[in-house]
């Protein structure tokens, strides 16, 4: 009993069942439990800057060819744009067969004041700024803010440097090495404390919403989980299938990762420990450096799904019939303004916004309809994004010959 207790497995999921029961019985211990989430996410949020920038420093200075490093970044971004767009039509399938919005009667909006900065947000957002975004203007600004695009590109760009430095820089090569197994030992600390956290997380929000305010929403919340258990067991799986392992092998390698993402709703939680478990799994250092951190801003499946079923979702529930034409056109505006919210916090509603404005298809003010219920679909979205991540390196890694079978072989038969 005690051995199964010290799992952090279960200790998670006991704590997410404690954190639903206390944020029901207890709902005036939700501001408690927010600060308690929002700590522990702090605690990991420390982290992601320099594991992020060793782990691609790293890869890419023991990768030395730059061609190597282009031809990898452009495979994965190719595989991105795919696998997103696919996410996207089943969104819109499967939003157009359930109907979740029809009879939907929508209240009167109750909070004008977030709606009117999403809406300010979503009018300055232009391409034009998210590509010179992406070149910091001060790196110390970057790595205090936790930007990841910037320290992204500044990172390709050091490891760039050292390479060209050669004998010389293998001693500076070492020191990364070094300091990068200190940040990962920290991180196996902090994550004892994951059970913690998602007790926070889960009791805030049971707390604050309470289940019985989601009966109006339960038709769109069943959607969207149906379509990402769908994504995930259908073309997730096919994709898996493809490239030679096992979908269910590698969800039980990563289980910690995804029960942690549940208990906090935050991708960004699981992000150093997906980094370590994919070179654990048999990913070299140098695909997870470089396909991880960019997945998490260009290939958000679950944020995706989710974006197209809320668009045909608010149409249904104003009653705002859209042609075929119509809907493929509102996919198309998703598939760009997806990519240049991605570094934006509170994305998802600022890309929703910014489509609705672009379109004036649907009241922009319907947004705050799905605030409420916003944080219950938020586990689903930030799970089914870190679950394709973690299979986009495996697939790079696979194509570019950068995967060891037998890595892959020890981890997940060890996990089971």
């Amino acid at each position: 009993m005690k051995r199964i207790l010290s799992n952090l497995t279960i200790q998670v999921l006991i704590a997410i069942l404690l954190g639903v029961l206390v944020g029901a019985f207890f709902p005036a211990f939700a501001p408690t439990a927010k600060t308690i989430s929002q700590t522990f996410i702090s605690l990991i949020q420390m982290l992601i800057a320099p594991i992020i920038f060793l782990t691609i420093v790293l890869g890419i200075a023991s990768m030395g060819d730059m061609k190597k490093v282009g031809k990898v970044g452009g495979k994965a971004l190719l595989y991105f744009e795919i696998v997103t767009t696919f996410a996207l039509f089943i969104g819109l399938a499967v939003a157009n067969i359930t109907t979740p919005g029809e009879g939907f009667v929508h209240k009167a909006i109750t909070d004008a004041s977030k709606i009117a900065g999403y809406q300010k947000e979503a009018a300055q957002m232009d391409a034009s700024d998210f590509l010179t975004h992406i070149v910091p203007h001060n790196i110390f600004d970057a790595f205090s803010r936790g930007d990841i695009l910037q320290i992204l590109f500044f990172a390709i760009l050091f490891g760039y440097g050292i390479s060209h430095m050669g004998e010389a820089g293998q001693s500076l090569i070492n020191v990364f090495d070094k300091l990068s197994k200190v940040f990962f030992n920290i991180m196996k600390v902090v994550m004892k404390l994951a059970p913690i956290g998602a007790f926070g997380g889960m009791a805030f929000t049971i707390g604050t919403f309470g289940i019985k305010t989601l009966a109006p929403m339960a038709r769109l919340m069943g959607s969207v989980y149906l379509t990402m258990f769908l994504f995930i067991f259908v073309v997730l799986n096919v994709i898996c299938r493809l490239y030679k392992f096992s979908l269910w092998r590698y969800l039980v390698f990563i289980k910690e990762e995804i029960l942690v993402v549940l208990g906090t709703s935050s991708s960004e939680s699981a992000l150093p420990g997906m980094m370590q478990k994919m070179e654990r799994i048999g990913c070299s250092k140098s695909v997870v450096g470089l396909v991880i951190p960019t997945g998490y801003s260009f290939n958000l499946d679950g944020t995706t799904i989710y974006l197209s079923m809320a668009v045909i979702f608010l149409a249904q529930a104003f009653q705002v019939p859209l042609t075929l034409t119509q809907q493929l056109t509102l996919m198309g505006i998703l598939m760009v303004t997806s990519k240049g919210a991605a570094a934006v916090t509170g994305g998802g509603f600022i890309v929703l916004a910014s489509t609705l404005a672009a379109t004036k298809m649907i009241p922009v003010e319907g947004v705050a309809i799905l605030l409420g219920v916003d944080r219950f679909m938020s586990e689903a979205r930030a799970i089914t994004n870190v679950i394709g991540n973690g299979i986009a390196t495996i697939v790079i890694a696979k194509s570019e010959k950068e995967f060891d079978e037998g890595k892959y072989q020890e981890a997940t038969t060890n996990s089971q």
